[in-house]
C-alpha cells in the first residue's frame, strides 16, 4: 500500500472527490485535515471484516470488492464499489468494527476519512447529509436481491440476477469482468464455481450472453431479466 503524494484537493482520477466539492471552504479545510488518500494495489485488502472501524472510506477512482465472511473458506460477495462510492458508512452510526471486508480489483485511489469528523460534517451540513445518505441508501437494493437469491431462487435465476447487476454501465465502463474471476461471479450469485461455469455455458448456447475470455457480453437482457425475475 502507498501513499499518495499528492495530500491536498488533487487525485489520481483528477480534482477533489466530487462529493466534497460543493462543501465551504471551512468544511472542506476541516475533511482536509482529518483524511489520508492512499493508492490501494491490486489485490491489496482495505479493510477486513471483524477490524476495528476507525475511519469511513471514499473511492477516488477504482473498483473495490465488498464481501461477507460467511465461513473458513466461504464468502458472500456483498457489492462493487467504484468512483464516487463511499465504504463501510455504519460505522458512522456507533458501529466500532467494519461488518464486511473490501479488497481492490485493480489498484484503486482510496480516501481515508475520521469517521467523528464526517459525522460531525453530517449534522451541520443537511444538503451534505441527505446527498451522501440517500446514495448509499441505494446500496440496499442489491442487499434485498442477495437475500431473495439466498431464499428461493434457482441457481440459474441466482447468476441471471448476478450478471445483471454487474453489467451495470457504471461498472461495464471498468471493464469489470475483466477484473473477476468466475469463482467471484459464484460468489455474487451465491453459487458454486462448478454451477456458475456450467450455466455461464448454457447462457452462452441459449444465445443469451457472448463469452470472450473473461469477458461476458449480455445479447439478450431481456432473456437475462426473465431467468432472473422467475428464479
Amino acid at each position: 500500500m502507498l501513499e499518495n503524494e499528492n495530500q491536498d484537493r488533487k487525485s489520481p482520477a483528477g480534482p477533489s472527490p466530487e462529493c466534497f466539492r460543493e462543501l465551504e471552504p471551512e468544511e472542506l479545510k476541516l475533511i482536509e485535515q482529518k483524511k489520508t488518500q492512499l493508492l490501494y494495489l491490486k489485490g491489496e485488502n482495505l479493510f477486513k471484516q471483524g477490524a476495528f472501524a476507525p475511519y469511513v472510506m471514499y473511492v477516488v477512482d477504482g473498483l473495490v470488492k465488498l464481501y461477507l465472511q460467511t465461513g473458513a473458506n466461504r464468502q458472500i460477495n456483498i457489492r462493487l464499489a467504484r468512483r464516487g462510492d463511499f465504504l463501510a458508512f455504519p460505522v458512522l452510526f456507533d458501529e466500532n468494527i467494519y461488518a464486511y471486508s473490501a479488497v481492490a480489483l485493480k489498484d484503486s485511489a482510496v480516501c481515508m476519512i475520521d469517521k467523528e469528523a464526517l459525522l460531525g460534517l453530517l449534522k451541520e451540513n443537511v444538503d451534505f447529509a441527505l446527498r451522501i445518505t440517500s446514495k448509499n441508501f441505494r446500496h440496499e437494493t442489491f442487499l434485498l436481491e442477495i437475500i431473495k437469491n439466498l431464499s428461493y431462487k434457482q441457481m440459474r435465476g441466482k447468476l441471471a440476477s448476478a450478471l445483471l447487476y454487474l453489467s451495470q454501465p457504471g461498472f461495464l465502463a471498468e471493464e469489470v469482468f475483466r477484473h473477476l474471476t468466475r469463482q467471484d461471479i459464484a460468489d455474487f450469485a451465491s453459487i458454486s464455481t462448478e454451477s456458475a461455469v456450467k450455466f455461464l455455458k448454457e447462457f452462452e448456447k441459449e444465445e443469451i450472453i457472448l463469452l470472450d475470455g473473461k469477458d461476458i457480453v449480455i445479447t439478450d437482457p431481456k432473456r437475462l431479466e426473465e431467468i432472473s425475475i422467475k428464479g
